[in-house]
């Protein structure tokens, strides 16, 4: 496996000389300051691609191996009147990179809202901090400080009286933030932010769009771009809807194995690719997570591997928990993802090895207090990639059986 570590650009805290000295081979970024929809220039590419490449002679080099993401613009999930234009250019953008020599992308297609937590700051017993999503707090969100409409409809006369209470035991500062996190935009998120209505006015986009319909523009999106990938020898590597849900009223069509059946059903191309993030499939409580990594593994170009906990109360509620520590079971991931790469190298496929990296570390020792982008620290994402290493070396000191 590849190890890697991603870097959000000159104003990530963790600078590529922290990087370096973690071991890690491989950079996952982005050309964070493109708006939505515009073409990545080449020029802006190789830019960034030298300030993360050039290195002193006497240090390890580094690598732009990744890009995550690409925005894929709203205009072209709604397939608007003109969304056409945005389809161009992000093939033009994914062309563009390809010439760099970047030829892995991940991208997601999550309508209005990226990746999303209620607490950037959820105080463990160990006294580190993580990340967390709070249904009881999410609900109290949409309705009653969002107040989205008919959103009584998607709760229970007890849930709704759990939102209200958990809504009541806020403060105004509590309020503010809880909406901030939602809504405003998280490191790594790459829509746009919102004020509240605009918020509410992009969600109203949705009114009609299903499941299937979302699924559709999704198909149309990849029928474009997937043959000029291929030409190009580019991996897209789709990222799960974050938490696996729908939520605010919209539809989410990457949540499971049978999204991924269907997706790949009607888009056979070896272009067509997957993130395997271990932490977002497993939010969800029916996803099996060594299971999937055995069953897509050919189409495994990226993994993200971080585990949650699940409330046991609250199945949807969860915290980011310890890379090795958490209610999956991430050795036996680990070694699917290796039996993936033997089977590969056995059968002289193109596929080649697969990037990983840390993700979502919990902010700890001398990072706390620190600034830093919410599960994004470098301590514990250090921390993270050590228990990964640790047990890819030892599982790779094993004859790895390749399974069929």
């Amino acid at each position: 496996m590849r190890e890697s570590w991603r870097w959000f650009g000159p104003n990530d805290p963790v600078t590529i000389n922290d990087i370096r000295q973690t071991g890690a081979t491989d950079i996952v970024s982005a050309l964070h300051a493109v708006p939505s929809g515009e073409i990545w220039p080449i020029e802006e590419i190789q830019e960034h691609q030298t300030l993360i490449e050039h290195s002193e002679p006497d240090l390890a080099s580094l690598k732009w191996s990744v890009v995550e993401s690409i925005p894929v613009h709203e205009d072209i999930k709604l397939a608007r009147p003109g969304h056409q234009a945005y389809i161009d250019n992000w093939i033009a953008s994914m062309e563009n990179l390809a010439q760099c020599g970047i030829k892995t992308i991940c991208y997601n297609f999550m309508p209005v809202i990226d990746w999303t937590r209620t607490d950037l700051n959820f105080r463990l017993p160990s006294g580190v901090y993580s990340l967390r999503f709070d249904q009881k707090k999410f609900a109290a969100f949409d309705l009653y400080i969002l107040q989205r409409e008919n959103a009584d409809t998607d709760y229970t006369n007890e849930e709704i009286e759990e939102a209200r209470q958990a809504y009541e035991a806020m403060s105004e500062v509590e309020r503010e933030g809880l909406t901030q996190n939602i809504i405003a935009g998280l490191p790594g998120k790459m829509t746009d932010s919102y004020s509240l209505n605009n918020f509410r006015s992009m969600l109203s986009n949705y009114k009609d769009v299903g499941h299937e319909t979302l699924r559709k523009n999704l198909f149309a999106f990849l029928s474009q771009v997937l043959p000029r990938a291929e030409a190009l020898g580019v991996k897209l590597a789709i990222h799960p809807d974050d938490p696996p849900r729908d939520m605010l009223g919209l539809p989410r069509i990457i949540c499971t194995p049978v999204d991924l059946e269907r997706l790949f059903k009607a888009l056979p191309s070896p272009a067509n690719g997957i993130t395997l993030c271990v932490g977002t499939y497993g939010s969800h409580p029916d996803n099996d997570l060594p299971s999937m990594a055995k069953q897509f593994g050919p189409r495994i170009h990226f993994s993200h591997l971080r585990g949650v906990s699940r409330d046991p109360k609250e199945q949807r509620s969860f915290y980011e928990a310890n890379h090795l520590d958490s209610d999956i079971d991430m050795i036996q991931v680990i070694k699917e993802l290796l039996n993936e790469e033997a089977r590969r190298e056995q059968t002289d496929s193109q596929s080649g090895a697969i990037y990983i990296r840390p993700d979502h570390g919990h902010q700890m020792m001398d990072d706390i207090g620190k600034p830093v982008n919410p599960g994004y620290s470098g301590i514990g994402r250090l921390k993270g990639l050590a228990e990964i290493r640790g047990v890819i070396r030892a599982l790779s000191s094993q004859k790895i059986e390749v399974l069929s």
